[in-house]
């Protein structure tokens, strides 16, 4: 069934009979910056109106593909899950903010009139993972042409096939909304010269990278201006106020979601000692987590880690097939691993990106705080706390000093699945932005009219 439906996806793309250019497919990187530099000319003499017209064209088209998309990048990456894809790129088409994040502020006063109003960067260059990658394209995109800009793609070789699908849709939307070609582009073959190309590129001002934190290093290094979207390794504290019961939902709901791709997952509990036993228990009696004995613990390290290193075969990949990697053979209700043990247990201070779940023992409040931003080691992008003591959620809150913060949720609520606000799959806590969006891709330009235009 995946596979008919992957051949459904490359067979509409036609890519091997594609001639270079075609919907903002090139061989050559600075052709397609060049390309796309031409498509900015017009994007940026677009009204908002006209913008939006195309913002919502790949709304739908989203929406109309969001299965194809989600089995194609399932099928490529061997990473995630295919429902919980679609979800997100239900997502990504409903809640990324378009137009309407743009906003004019102004001063009128005796010596006349002065705006601050949200311009362009132009031609922005974008490095995209293969953890989220049609859901970053569309997602980088709408903000980023809601700003009058056009965006050149590097996005990950491993998830190439996908990321070429968005693009030519994105650009499908634009024509069909009377908007230019290759309001998006990327190369046929991404690999680090031609990031490096771009990065290096004079017509390229703002690089915007979602990635590990190389990938950031990288673009912060290149003496551009860039928004960082780097690692996390999220931990979720709970304390005796709690409803540890629901605690336990939560978390494994968060914690399994896609598999565990999205960086603001939860990735570690941190839980005080009276409450442990408790949310082990409904963790498996009642959310499908499985107790690896310390045997298994040793064995799930060694495959997960190694060599000392993250075993990317491993990533995204579902609870059964994890432990079935060990010789454990579970019931398909089965969704996440747990076990408790120290901060410095291999499983617990790495960010997994899977559905393996430490569970630390802490003996207070103030400890489960101290451990908590320990493992979270400075990344500054997400946690979650599960309390109803108000004083403790913000001290908590205070001292790990995270871009996201979820309070008695699932870690997806962050992005609007469940809970208020907009949604992002470019969060930017390295660099301060955070949640990225139209906004985060514009330049704010002052024009002042000196004693005039001031009519009170």
């Amino acid at each position: 069934m995946v596979k008919d439906i992957v051949q459904e996806v490359m067979a509409k793309m036609q890519l091997a009979d594609a001639p270079s250019g075609k919907l903002g497919i090139f061989k050559d990187m600075n052709e397609a910056i060049e390309a796309a530099k031409k498509a900015q000319k017009v994007v940026r003499n677009m009204s908002l109106d006209q913008r939006e017209k195309i913002i919502s064209v790949i709304r739908r088209k989203t929406r109309e593909n969001a299965e194809l998309l989600a089995r194609l990048a399932v099928d490529e990456t061997g990473m995630g899950n295919v429902g919980h894809k679609i979800l997100k790129n239900h997502l990504v088409a409903d809640k990324t903010p378009g137009t309407e994040d743009l906003h004019t502020t102004a001063w009128s006063g005796d010596r006349g009139l002065t705006l601050i109003e949200m311009g362009p960067f132009g031609v922005i260059g974008a490095i995209t993972p293969c953890t989220n990658p049609q859901e970053t394209v569309i997602c980088n995109t709408i903000g980023m042409l809601a700003g009058g800009n056009t965006v050149v793609f590097n996005p990950h070789p491993q998830a190439i096939k996908t990321s070429i699908f968005a693009i030519n849709m994105l650009n499908e939307a634009s024509l069909e909304a009377g908007g230019p070609a290759n309001i998006a582009v990327t190369v046929e073959n991404p690999t680090l010269d031609t990031s490096a190309i771009m990065m290096k590129h004079k017509d390229i001002h703002l690089i915007a990278a979602t990635g590990g934190p190389g990938v950031v290093t990288a673009v912060l290094s290149s003496g551009k201006r860039g928004i960082g979207a780097g690692a996390g390794n999220p931990p979720a504290l709970v304390d005796e106020t709690a409803d540890i019961r629901k605690a336990a939902e939560d978390i494994v709901n968060g914690c399994t979601f896609d598999n565990n791709l999205p960086c603001i997952a939860e990735k570690e509990v941190v839980a005080v000692s009276p409450v442990v036993d408790e949310l082990m228990h409904y963790m498996v009696t009642e959310q499908g987590c499985y107790l690896a004995s310390p045997e298994e613990q040793d064995k799930l390290t060694a495959v997960v880690m190694k060599g000392g290193k993250l075993n990317r075969k491993c990533v995204g990949r579902d609870a059964k097939t994890l432990l079935g990697m060990i010789g454990v053979t579970v019931p398909d209700n089965i969704r996440c691993i747990i076990f408790e043990g120290p901060k410095e247990h291999p499983l617990i201070t790495t960010e997994l990106m899977m559905p393996i779940l430490g569970i630390v023992r802490a003996k207070d409040f103030d400890d489960a705080v101290e451990q908590a931003v320990w493992l979270e080691h400075g990344n500054r992008h997400s946690a979650h706390i599960h309390s109803k003591n108000v004083d403790r959620i913000t001290k908590y809150a205070r001292e790990i000093d995270t871009a996201i913060l979820v309070k008695n949720g699932p870690s997806y609520s962050a992005l609007g699945f469940g809970g208020e606000g907009f949604c992002t799959f470019t969060i930017a806590s390295r660099t301060g932005e955070g949640l990225t969006s139209a906004q985060s891709f514009t330049k704010r330009r002052r024009c002042v009219m000196v004693d005039s235009l001031c009519i009170r």
